[in-house]
């Protein structure tokens, strides 16, 4: 297993990634409409590599026998520095994996990156937003220290799913 950014080329590859992990943890939630065009813009080649290229999100891809099979992505500013008092909080967002991968301790290196990542760029908060009734996702948060600090909403298309945002407070750097 390798863990490495994301350049341009990975776009392809990185947009149909974030697609089918995204159905096969949500698609059943949305109608065929709302679903297709949030992939259209949020999971589209185009859209993922403008993120690439841009300042704003820092991915991180998992690499297993030369295939992607994970992701997660550092936004900063993050959506949510509103909802915090933090002074200078990050975003992780779309921490995915294929199903098959879940399960194997992929995600824990991603969060390890993420965290170390945080800490390394002197943010005091990691800031994330997971579906309510993601309870696998809340427990493996909940085992690094996040808390909840707010309901929110994620919209795809006329639908707005239920959300908690959660908070990872950093401590001080040495």
């Amino acid at each position: 297993m390798i863990l490495r950014p994301a350049t341009i080329a990975d776009a392809p590859a990185l947009a149909a990634l974030g697609a089918e992990t995204f159905i096969a943890a949500f698609g059943d939630l949305y109608s065929e409409a709302d679903l297709t065009a949030f992939l259209a813009a949020v999971h589209a080649p185009d859209a993922v590599a403008e993120e690439i290229a841009g300042t704003s999100c820092t991915h991180c891809l998992v690499e297993d026998a030369g295939e992607l099979v994970a992701y997660c992505k550092l936004r900063y500013p993050s959506h949510y520095v509103d909802f915090s008092d933090a002074k200078n909080p990050i975003e992780l967002g779309q921490l995915y994996a294929l199903p098959g991968h879940t399960g194997t301790g992929i995600g824990a290196k991603l969060m390890d990156w993420a965290l170390g990542q945080a800490r390394d760029r002197g943010h005091d908060s990691v800031l994330l937003s997971v579906y309510a009734e993601n309870y696998g996702a809340q427990r493996f948060y909940h085992r690094y220290g996040f808390a909840k600090i707010a309901d929110i909403t994620f919209q795809v298309g006329d639908h707005f799913d239920p959300e908690f945002l959660y908070e990872l407070r950093l401590g001080e750097r040495a």
